[in-house]
């Protein structure tokens, strides 16, 4: 099982949405620490993956040595993408 771990900036960009939508994100988040790359797809723009949530994003990094998820952004679709 993986150990997820989140960025400064993730959090706060999560602690910003509406209950509903984060305990979606949270729900997904507990799936993907069992089977991590069923879920995620690799992205070629930014080194990371991403997991879909309906209309919302996570943008992650996984160290498999160290069997870490890194939650690195969270955001709608529309904007997580952006630089």
């Amino acid at each position: 099982m993986y150990h997820l771990i989140f960025e400064k900036k993730a959090l706060h960009d999560l602690n910003k949405l509406g209950r509903e939508v984060k305990e979606r994100i949270w729900n997904k988040l507990q799936l993907c620490k069992e089977e991590p790359f069923r879920f995620l797809e690799h992205l070629a723009e930014i080194d990371g993956f991403k997991l879909r949530i309906g209309n919302y994003r996570a943008i992650v990094d996984v160290d498999i040595s160290l069997k870490t998820i890194k939650v690195t952004k969270v955001g709608h679709r529309r904007n997580i993408y952006e630089r």
